[in-house]
């Protein structure tokens, strides 16, 4: 009998550390590009550049026989993705970092309610508490009537929205096809699915803008990667918090890098909403349930 893996709370902070360093590098890159190239063309480059990284992914993706039932859910989970990256990329683009990544964390709280909708997970009291406390921390960040919200706060809302639903699935077809064909398929379809975006509004990138998204690509890629080892190397419940500090990162970028300034009240709704999701982690670990809230990368592109 296989003796399972020991936890290492250590490595796995320490990997999840990396992780939010490589995650808030890409929407650093992602901020350099600027908006001169649309934002689904942008996506699609990122993704189209990437598939290099699926090389070693070929052959279980070669001996996967996926059924009818599988294809038909990779594809919802491509288009699903599609949507969500090409909103994230236009968000990237109009407003701040720290307003993107507490915006972001919104995803995880999706996936909760979508998994009681969709998934019959029972929706506790406790868990419709937490769901509310985020929202409220989602109209801390946006003071509606108080600032000007523009079209990239839009653009987030609905791309958390997305990004829960692919999500949702992934953790489905993870379970019956594993990992490597699982994220190989998200990277084929959402490849796809961006091309025809991509097309109808085609401007021609220079070799900078190509670099910018290569480079893109891999720090997504590298960010998956090591989000994988942490979480492999400890419970969720030590790796989840440790993730959430790229909300501080996101802000020093923000107010030292792009000039953004420091907005006190983004800082306050992201800790609003890093409270909730960290109390539902805990609540899945005491109840010992198959996880549904996901660390927030997870749910990225």
């Amino acid at each position: 009998m296989e003796t399972p893996p020991q936890s290492n709370p250590v490595r796995g902070v320490f990997w999840m550390l990396v992780t939010g360093v490589f995650f808030v590098a890409v929407t650093a890159v992602v901020k350099v590009l600027g908006t001169r190239i649309p934002a689904p063309e942008a996506a699609f480059l990122r993704y189209a550049l990437g598939l290099v990284f699926l090389i070693p992914m070929l052959r279980p993706l070669m001996n996967a026989r996926l059924t009818a039932r599988q294809l038909k859910l990779f594809s919802f989970r491509g288009v699903a993705h599609t949507a969500g990256v090409a909103l994230w990329f236009f968000a990237m683009a109009r407003i701040p970092i720290a307003d993107v990544t507490a915006m972001n964390y919104l995803a995880p709280v999706y996936v909760t309610l979508g998994a009681a909708l969709f998934l019959g997970e029972t929706l506790a009291l406790r868990r419709i508490l937490a769901v509310v406390a985020a929202l409220i921390g989602a109209l801390i960040i946006l003071r509606p009537g108080f600032r000007d919200i523009g079209a990239g706060h839009l653009g987030m809302l609905i791309a958390a929205v997305f990004f829960a639903a692919s999500y949702l699935t992934a953790k489905r077809m993870a379970d019956e096809t594993g990992a490597a064909v699982t994220v190989a398929m998200l990277s084929i379809t959402v490849t796809i699915g961006l091309a025809p975006l991509a097309l109808m509004n085609w401007v021609t990138p220079t070799l900078h803008e190509l670099g910018l998204l290569f480079i893109v690509a891999f720090l997504a890629t590298t960010g998956h990667y090591t989000m994988s080892v942490a979480l492999a190397a400890a419970p969720v419940t030590v790796t989840q918090p440790v993730g959430f500090l790229q909300l501080v990162w996101a802000v020093l970028l923000g107010a030292f890098v792009f000039d953004e300034g420091i907005d006190i009240w983004v800082i306050v709704g992201g800790g609003v909403i890093i409270g909730a999701i960290s109390f539902m982690t805990w609540r899945e670990a005491v109840l010992k349930r198959r996880l549904r809230t996901p660390v927030a990368p997870a749910t990225k592109l």
